[in-house]
């Protein structure tokens, strides 16, 4: 039962940080009033959201394996509180602004610091349904900005509603003060300071191991379409270029919310019982995403409903198919360096949607705004990162097989078996080893 606590615990902090990441979004009417705004300027809150959020991740990777899940939880809820606080009393627009990039730094260290409870306190095989279990219900925070933020906002004012989400980080941080743990034994021991080159040789040592790669290359293939088309293009596109109502184009965005809930449960049981199985999932994603948005997009004018909504459906599986990739990170790097791996991985995702985000403005600015033929042109500079990804899934995992396989010939010589693919079964030695008919490659890197 105290796992489940720890890591409900944790996820609570989540929940709170995608509350405080989505509360601007849902009161943009009312900061345009309150900072006297224009919407270009309000748009540059979501680009500075991710630019925050992406860069802060290798940084944040590094204070977790120096101080633990525990400290980094607690600092980003303060973090986060702080910039609500801000934003509930100032009506100036340049610290509105400073205050919502503390509230995507304190968001951009908590993610992978709960991640990181997991693996210390559920057994291997419960951490892939686990790990998606996270993010599908963090996304709660998304509701709550949605449903009760909102009401806050409109029946009682902007500084009651944000006072309200403060509240909610300081329940967070006092919970978690109370209740969790790095380790079920304790706090893991503090690894001794390094120097600033010493800092730079350990990023570097866990960015060339090949599962870090194929994580960073996984969550960029997967999760940055929907999360361009939720955060930033979807409504746009879905009523302009395809002229679909406000009310039907928010259904299909509650649709992908549904999607990924579902999606997410599916992929968490299939990665936990066919690991070997988890970069054919990937590269399957991938290309289904890219082959709905070639069919939707080669048509000549609008696309029927029920083709829009199998796009918004098999974009939505890309979220809780990017979090494979935290388990490559996991599965091929010891527990000292996790958090930085982590971070690493959550980089791929968040870069790539930033650039696409930025991309597809251009696009759509060069040849005369918002229509049906500016969004058709736009769209296509995802094959591009579709591309890039493939490309560097396939090459990593090649270089994953080998690492593995020479790790299996080292046990066979009964050498000490490597922390840093601790999660594999470890080959016991035979007389005559045969190898079997079905084992096609090792297993963690297909």
């Amino acid at each position: 039962m105290r796992p489940w606590i720890v890591w409900a615990t944790g996820l609570l902090a989540y929940i709170v940080a995608v509350l405080d990441r989505t509360t601007l979004g849902v009161s943009g009417l009312q900061a345009a009033d309150r900072f006297a705004a224009s919407p270009g300027v309000l748009s540059s809150f979501v680009v500075l959201q991710i630019v925050v959020y992406a860069g802060a991740q290798v940084p944040a990777g590094l204070l977790l394996d120096r101080f633990g899940s525990k400290k980094l939880i607690i600092s980003g809820a303060a973090l986060m509180a702080a910039g609500q606080l801000t934003l509930a009393f100032t009506e100036s627009l340049p610290a509105a602004i400073a205050a919502r990039a503390v509230v995507g730094l304190g968001d951009a260290v908590t993610f992978i610091s709960v991640l990181r409870l997991v693996p210390h306190w559920f057994r291997s095989d419960q951490v892939p349904l686990v790990t998606q279990l996270t993010g599908i219900c963090g996304q709660l925070g998304q509701v709550l900005s949605a449903v009760p933020f909102l009401a806050l906002l409109a029946g009682k004012g902007w500084t009651t509603a944000y006072l309200a989400v403060v509240s909610l980080g300081v329940i967070s941080i006092a919970l978690t003060l109370a209740l969790v743990k790095n380790t079920p034994n304790g706090t893991v021991s503090d690894p001794p300071a390094m120097s600033v080159g010493e800092v730079w040789a350990s990023v570097k040592a866990v960015w060339l191991r090949p599962g870090t790669r194929l994580g960073f290359f996984t969550h960029m293939g997967t999760q940055f379409s929907v999360t361009v088309f939720a955060l930033m293009w979807g409504l746009p596109y879905l009523t302009v270029g395809q002229g679909l109502s406000v009310h039907v184009a928010g259904s299909l965005l509650s649709l992908s919310v549904i999607t990924a809930i579902a999606a997410g449960i599916l992929i968490g049981i299939f990665t936990g019982r066919k690991p070997h199985r988890r970069s054919r999932l990937v590269l399957a994603i991938v290309a289904s995403n890219a082959a709905v948005w070639t069919v939707v997009l080669a048509l000549p004018s609008a696309a029927p409903l029920w083709l829009l909504t199998l796009l918004v459906v098999v974009i939505s599986v890309g979220g809780p198919g990017s979090m494979v990739g935290f388990d490559f990170a996991r599965t091929f790097n010891p527990s000292t360096t996790l958090g930085t791996a982590q971070g690493m991985v959550n980089m791929g995702g968040f870069l790539a949607s930033l650039l696409v985000m930025q991309a597809m403005g251009m696009v759509i600015g060069a040849v005369g705004g918002y229509s049906f033929e500016s969004f058709r042109l736009a769209w296509t500079v995802q094959y591009a990162v579709w591309a890039l990804a493939t490309v560097g899934i396939l090459i990593t995992r090649r270089k994953a097989r080998r690492v593995l396989a020479e790790e299996r010939n080292l046990l066979e010589g009964f050498e000490p078996h490597p922390e840093a693919y601790r999660d594999q079964p470890r080959p016991q030695p035979e007389p005559n080893p045969q190898p079997h008919p079905q084992a096609e490659e090792p297993a963690a890197a297909r």
